[in-house]
């Protein structure tokens, strides 16, 4: 298609996967990032938002997928970057913040840097001073922006991510007044398609839990319209690569419906884990098919 395609879900210690996702009991040594590694080649990292990334630590989660060579990562950026705006950031934080992300990318598994903004982050002259000041920040790094308020969707916009070099992300998610639609947009050589879920009850209560928030299952026929952007996206000539990232996390909902796009893009049924398909066997019915027997890393098991 033209663009390298990565697909793969947000995060992966999930208490709640266990079982859907990942065996249950785990066998001693299990290792659920290996084991991710295996059946997608990308995966976007949810702890970045919380906290920078040790240089240690990335060096951990690089050896850990050493076993496939496709396979990159995405990472949120600290949210004190997007989410807590009150005072300038100052150099100490973008050097905490950029040491494990510049670790991820010496080693080539860095493919894109996330800058997700909340809904509340509107376009207006103090906050697009705040994304300038960013991207200068973070200059040099992969960088992704995430906005999902409708302000933004204005071609002066994409002009300026595209001068700068910065991706836009096309995301799917419950869609009010003012929320941004979705789109096949393309501003940088890195693509990317980020995949909320629709659960409109629960995706603005002040008093939902995370999980609340993400609780949605696509069906095949509700994806059919992202994997067309997706082949657009890819054909386009925009980009070098691509990634679709489902964060629809709850109950190994995005590992799902990862697999499910990949399937619907290629057009034939993908590897995927067994307790998965046990799980969800409706959805991934003639998409995605259990795979052989892993060791405790995720890795094709062999018998001696």
């Amino acid at each position: 298609m033209g663009a390298v395609i990565r697909y793969g879900p947000a995060g992966w210690s999930y208490k709640d996967w266990e079982g859907i996702v990942y065996p249950k009991p785990s066998p001693r040594g299990f290792d659920p990032l290996a084991y991710v590694a295996r059946y997608f080649d990308a995966l976007e990292i949810d702890s970045t938002f919380y906290r920078p990334a040790a240089p240690k630590v990335a060096q951990a989660w690089i050896r850990r997928v050493a076993h496939n060579p496709r396979f990159r990562f995405t990472a949120k950026l600290v949210r004190r970057f997007t989410h807590e705006r009150e005072a300038a950031f100052t150099r100490d934080e973008v050097k905490e913040a950029r040491a494990g992300l510049e670790v991820l990318q010496g080693a080539g598994r860095l493919g894109a840097v996330l800058m997700q903004f909340p809904w509340s982050f509107r376009r207006n002259d103090e906050n697009r001073a705040w994304l300038k000041d960013l991207v200068d920040a973070f200059e040099g790094l992969p960088l992704v922006l995430e906005v999902r308020h409708a302000s933004w969707d204005v071609p002066e916009v994409y002009e300026g991510l595209a001068e700068r070099g910065v991706g836009i992300a096309n995301i799917d998610q419950p869609l009010f007044h003012d929320s941004i639609r979705p789109g096949a947009r393309a501003t940088s050589p890195v693509g990317y398609v980020r995949v909320h879920g629709r659960n409109y009850h629960d995706w603005f209560r002040k008093d939902a839990g995370r999980d609340a928030r993400y609780d949605y299952l696509y069906t095949a026929e509700q994806l059919a319209p992202w994997a067309a952007r997706i082949r657009e996206l890819a054909s386009s000539g925009a980009m070098e690569e691509l990634y679709v990232v489902t964060n629809n996390h709850f109950r190994g909902k995005a590992p799902a419906n990862a697999l499910m796009l990949q399937a619907i893009v290629e057009g034939r049924p993908v590897e995927a884990p067994p307790p998965l398909v046990e799980a969800y066997p409706d959805v991934l019915a003639g998409l995605a098919y259990p795979s052989e027997e892993t060791d405790l890393h995720g890795h094709p098991a062999t018998h001696q």
